[in-house]
């Protein structure tokens, strides 16, 4: 599918198009859209994506939209967008900025009616298309009715053995359905389940005119996708280089929406916005934000796959990365499929402890709470007892010297954690509880709420009907075939437990004198949910301080830094692969997060903390690299 470009816009795409990456998630400040389009004539833009989907609402929104028509049910759709939109619209339309969300999430029909009857309230004539075939649980039940085997990409498990009863199965759909949608003159394209990047994919497909087999130019737009998709996260935000940017114009207040600036070549720098001066776009930022989405050195996507081993970057200006090295393959021929069950119901409570002893009371507390709950919890699922940090030595101030202590627990039926069974024999121990024995007020957490399994597998890609939906034209439906040129791939990627040198790294002989101190002081990382995967990249500034890092962090050392959680889960598997352009060494954490986002009883549920603890492990660290001054 090759799309043709109007001789009337063949001048003005001869240059980059530029693309707003305006949010990362449902709960991402609602500001950027309309920022965006207000500054357009002095910051122009082209296409505004906005990514507001992620395995955690997806899974709620499933249950929203098989309840839909129950009284207090909010719609399945992501209200946010509409809160980001509604601002936006006079300046989409008279500056003719395209748009393309995936805020849909599981009911994009129901936002299309909000959409254009907001349109038609202010009078504006704006194109809406939308994007179908993501929704594929008939598929799914039809696979297995007929015997498929529908493998977990994690575990391994098969569906069919899934103690769970599916409600809802969504698929990733590449951004072909966009790039159509646009070239038949949509100004505004809705989507639910497309995949992060493909907004990104789509606008560029459509601007320079490409085609299905240029896969090397869409590779590029691919990892430009991802770059931005989670907005603030390129331009500083959740970055570990952050003490860095307290001072730089409006600093921590405001750090600014990226942009992606992408050739007809495919050639991609990564820039922000030009009237925020908050934040920051560098090498180190797009590292950050890399290494959080891959999982290996294959990325895949409906349609193209990107090969990430000779990735790297530069820094061509203030606020401008260049990216390089980005190389392609032909997409899988299946695409990622979320399946969502009712998982069952959840409740906590959360006791403080102060000052000495911390580990006693809580053994303490843990042993009563048991006993109390001994007549209820056959019936729960899970049971976790969790202190949640440590008290300061010789603290100067009473909240310093306060650890809380969280219980959870997990039941199938929803009468096994009412308030009787649950909350009221936690709260009744208060008197023979440990010193100065304080419960959480706040008890709305321990009434039992829904929680939902989500459950990840393959499709394939000729089994999806993806579709655009064209409501201004005579043919109003065009159907995106699957990609011609497919790959299989092997189900897992390359993995290497340590680094292969032709001199092996001796790091108390090559380093010189060392000094024990936190892996932080020296070194980026990086971390993020894959489902019940938790993948972890960690990166240095300077190339001899990458020999060092390649060389300490194998596989069995990431498992010690671990500690407890890599020692006591008898499920963790590790795979590891070097990024040596980015200086980076990346690990992919198998089953560290339980069950995945909606159902984890961790607190860590979208893993981004997995790097912020093992940056705090200590190790041996060159005095030499310590000498240039710490993170």
């Amino acid at each position: 599918m090759k799309l043709t470009i109007p001789e009337s816009k063949m001048a003005t795409q001869n240059r980059p198009i530029r693309i707003a990456g305006a949010s990362g998630s449902a709960s991402d400040r609602r500001r950027a859209i309309a920022e965006f389009a207000h500054n357009h004539p002095t910051d122009p833009i082209d296409v505004i994506t906005a990514d507001f989907m992620s395995e955690y609402n997806m899974a709620t929104s499933a249950g929203r939209r098989v309840e839909q028509g129950t009284e207090g049910i909010a719609p399945a759709y992501e209200l946010s967008f509409l809160e980001a939109l509604e601002p936006a619209l006079e300046d989409l339309a008279k500056h003719g900025i395209k748009l393309a969300v995936n805020a849909g999430n599981t009911d994009t029909e129901g936002l299309v009616k909000v959409v254009t009857q907001m349109v038609q309230a202010k009078k504006l004539n704006l194109k809406i298309a939308w994007v179908s075939g993501d929704e594929v649980l008939s598929t799914v039940q039809k696979g297995l009715a007929s015997g498929t085997e529908f493998r977990n990409v994690y575990t391994g498990e098969l569906l069919a053995d899934w103690s769970f009863e599916p409600i809802y199965a969504q698929c990733y759909l590449g951004g072909l359905g966009i790039a159509r949608a646009l070239a038949e003159g949509a100004d505004i394209v809705l989507c639910g389940r497309v995949s992060d990047a493909s907004p990104v994919i789509g606008a560029a497909y459509w601007y320079h005119g490409w085609g299905r087999d240029e896969l090397d130019k869409l590779a590029n737009a691919f990892v430009a996708g991802h770059l931005i998709e989670c907005s603030n996260y390129v331009c500083g935000g959740n970055f570990t280089g952050f003490k860095e940017l307290e001072h730089t114009g409006e600093g921590w207040t405001n750090i600014g929406y990226p942009i992606a600036e992408i050739s007809a070549k495919g050639e991609v720098v990564i820039t922000k916005q030009a009237h925020s001066t908050g934040g920051a776009v560098t090498v180190d930022t797009c590292t950050s934000q890399l290494l959080y989405e891959i999982q290996g050195p294959w990325y895949y996507n409906s349609d193209v796959t990107a090969v990430l081993d000779g990735i790297h970057f530069s820094q061509q200006g203030v606020n401008r990365v260049a990216v390089h090295g980005v190389q392609s393959g032909p997409p899988p021929p299946t695409t990622k499929v979320g399946i969502t069950a009712r998982g069952g119901f959840q409740a906590e409570a959360w006791w403080f402890l102060v000052g000495l002893d911390i580990e006693a009371k809580a053994r303490m507390m843990e042993a009563q709470i048991r006993r109390s709950l001994a007549p209820f919890s056959d019936r729960f699922t899970s049971l976790n007892f969790d202190l949640l940090g440590t008290s300061v030595s010789d603290p100067q101030a009473q909240n310093r010297a306060t650890v809380p202590l969280r219980i959870v627990a997990q039941a199938r039926q929803e009468e096994d954690l009412a308030a009787t069974r649950f909350m009221k024999p936690i709260f009744d121990n208060i008197m023979q509880g440990y010193p100065g024995a304080t419960i959480h007020l706040d008890i709305r957490q321990g009434l039992p709420r829904p929680v939902f399994e989500y459950w990840v597998s393959l499709i394939p890609q000729s089994a999806v009907q993806h579709r655009v939906h064209l409501p201004w034209k005579s043919t109003s439906t065009v159907d995106i075939p699957p990609p011609p040129q497919t790959k299989t791939y092997p189900s897992r990627q390359p993995s290497q437990p340590s680094t292969h040198v032709d001199s092996p790294i001796d790091l108390a002989r090559d380093f010189g004198p060392t000094t024990r101190g936190p892996l932080g002081w020296i070194v980026h990382a990086r971390s993020g949910d894959k489902g019940a995967d938790a993948n972890c990249g960690f990166w240095v500034r300077h190339r001899d301080e990458y020999e060092w890092l390649r060389g300490l962090l194998s596989v069995a050392t990431a498992q010690e830094l671990l500690g407890d959680e890599g020692r006591q889960n008898p499920q963790l598997a590790i795979e590891r692969f070097e990024l040596p352009s980015l200086h980076g060494v990346h690990f992919l954490f198998r089953n560290l997060l339980d069950r995945g986002v909606g159902v984890t009883t961790t607190v860590d549920f979208l893993g981004k903390n997995v790097a912020e603890y093992l940056r705090a492990r200590h190790v041996d660290l060159p005095v030499r690299f310590l000498n240039r001054g710490k993170l």
